[in-house]
């Protein structure tokens, strides 16, 4: 099942993305950027990785008394220091007006020019940071091209892989040994954030504190377009309290991490990408870079970008009968040279083969129909992880792939009822109402997707947010160092540290619950029904029994599956 991308790259190979982040500001303001690597500074190899990520323009901002060895590469731009940013027409015409920054101020006026002068999406990263060119891909060679933030999530602080806060208040330890042989706090801090379900709800820095924090923010911020205008509004309202001295300490390192925090306060939508097994550490000094830059060897990046192309909350089949080994499967599909695409193609031709196996009738030809579909579900998983293993994606793969998803199954669907009624003329419906059961069992899926889309369309709209200037706590939210509560009075911290409506009440918390229990969660994404679960429930029922007992188990489990999903969804809707 494919996310909406298609690949063509082998694995090794530089990935050449179809919806790379359309530009990137580099924010080389700090003496860290000039520190030496195999590239030449750290800011050579950040723009390289850049490159090799195809970001199209990279903007770098730095103090023009103290430049770094900048990068010669083409569609890097280089910003100097004054006092004043310049027009928004005039930063997207040449590279020495884009901003001009000699501190913090200018820094976020710098970021909000080159965000209004944007047509695309942008990232916002420092340059003193030592990364996995696959941690940067998570985030600008995601084909949704929507705004996120690199997060790594962990259990109880320290250490260069959770990013969790310490006791001093957000300090990671870089890994670097001390004196004593062990590690010692140094670095850059790792702003705290709280993520749930895939979303960052809380975000500090030294200004803005989060209680419950699960996680470390890595400062590689990604701005989906929609959110363009939104973020260039955070970034002047912030550099306006920079300027006001309204921001407490926050100084020139914490740029990223005050964007992040006004966005999440704002009420913009912010995805969690996940580090994993990678690294993605900022530095102060040239021994940290040296131990951060071996610490980026010991990670098998391969092996750490096919772990991450295997979803991680899929369905229970596909989780534990299909991921569970497909990643072999993905990988001599990428020494082949195969394309997600070519793979779905398998995948229809498979199914295909077991509607006509189905179609015979005779037992045998059905175990071999119920094989034969099993496979073609394995070959529909593995041209999404191929897609995100590859990094190369297009809206023809997407649609080919949900568009075929249903056409196999119709298919299987005829097959079945063809076999069963074996040529016997017994009514219009045949015999014992297959085909009223095949078209009825067609009928009820075909609804179930069109609530599926329509709803997930509605909440897209919903979400969508309006002008900063028209949000509840416009201007003291930002300047306002509050904690953000886990639970405020009144309900759960919503994505601004505001309580959350109570929408939905006792269904909406015994949802919550629920999933807070590993095998209820599973028990929830099993009745639903997925497709994993339903080709393993045609497989079974036309293997063992009859096409007659498949359409029925289709129509029984998918209408109590319409009906719990229906219930929810009101529920949560109110």
């Amino acid at each position: 099942m494919r996310p909406q991308r298609k690949p063509g790259a082998r694995a090794g190979e530089p990935a050449e993305m179809r919806a790379p982040a359309a530009l990137a500001v580099l924010l080389a303001t700090t003496p860290a950027t000039g520190l030496a690597c195999a590239e030449g500074t750290l800011v050579d190899r950040l723009a390289g990785q850049l490159a090799l990520l195809r970001v199209r323009r990279t903007h770098i901002v730095t103090r023009g008394s103290d430049l770094p060895a900048l990068p010669s590469r083409p569609g890097v731009l280089v910003a100097g220091a004054v006092n004043e940013p310049v027009p928004v027409a005039a930063a997207a015409a040449t590279a020495a007006e884009v901003a001009r920054s000699p501190g913090l101020t200018g820094d976020l006026r710098a970021v909000a020019a080159i965000a209004r002068a944007g047509a695309g999406p942008m990232a916002v990263l420092p340059g003193d940071l030592v990364a996995h060119t696959d941690a940067l891909a998570l985030l600008l060679a995601d084909p949704a091209r929507g705004t996120g933030a690199l997060v790594a999530v962990g259990h109880d602080g320290g250490g260069p892989d959770t990013g969790v806060p310490g006791p001093d208040g957000g300090r990671r330890e870089t890994g670097v040994p001390g004196p004593d042989g062990g590690r010692r706090e140094t670095g850059v801090p790792s702003p705290p954030v709280r993520a749930e379900r895939g979303r960052v709800v809380a975000a500090g820095n030294s200004f803005h504190t989060v209680t419950g924090a699960n996680g470390g923010f890595r400062g590689v911020l990604h701005v989906g377009q929609a959110d363009l205008v939104s973020f260039a509004d955070v970034a002047d309202e912030l550099a306006n309290l920079a300027q006001d001295r309204r921001l407490g300490d926050a100084d020139e390192t914490e740029v990223a991490g005050l964007l992040l925090a006004g966005l999440v306060r704002v009420g913009v939508p912010v995805r969690a990408a996940h580090l994993g097994r990678l690294h993605c550490d900022r530095v102060t000094a040239q021994k940290e870079a040296d131990a951060a830059i071996a610490r980026l060897g010991e990670v098998d990046e391969d092996g750490a970008r096919l772990s991450a192309a295997v979803k991680s909350d899929d369905g229970f089949v596909a989780t534990y009968l299909v991921s569970s080994w497909s990643g072999h499967a993905v990988r001599l599909a990428a020494r082949l040279g195969l394309t997600p695409n070519a793979v779905t193609g398998l995948s229809v031709g498979l199914a295909g083969l077991a509607a006509v196996a189905f179609s015979a009738g005779l037992r045998r030809a059905q175990l071999a129909g119920a094989v034969l579909l099993y496979l073609s579900f394995v070959l529909d998983c593995v041209d999404g992880q191929l897609a995100r293993y590859t990094r190369m994606f297009s809206p023809l793969g997407a649609w080919l792939d949900a568009t075929f998803d249903r056409v196999k199954e119709y298919v299987v669907y005829i097959g079945l009822a063809l076999g069963y009624a074996g040529g016997l003329d017994q009514g219009s419906t045949g015999p014992g109402a297959i085909w009223a059961l095949a078209v009825a069992a067609m009928l009820l899926q075909a609804i179930r997707h069109m609530v599926d889309f329509s709803y997930a369309g509605a909440r897209a709209d919903a979400a969508g947010v309006d002008p900063i200037w028209e949000r509840p706590g416009h201007g003291g939210a930002l300047g306002t160092p509050i904690p953000l509560r886990t639970d405020p009075p009144g309900g759960p911290a919503n994505a601004s540290g505001a309580p959350s409506r109570p929408g939905g009440g006792p269904v909406v918390r015994l949802s919550a619950r629920l999933d807070a229990n590993t095998v209820s969660r599973w028990l929830k994404k099993i009745v639903v029904l997925p497709i994993g679960e339903r080709m393993v429930l045609i497989a079974v029922t036309a293997g063992l029994f009859n096409a007659r007992v498949t359409f029925l188990a289709l129509l029984t489990w998918g209408g109590l599956a319409a009906l719990y999903t229906l219930t929810g969804r009101i529920a949560r809707s109110l």
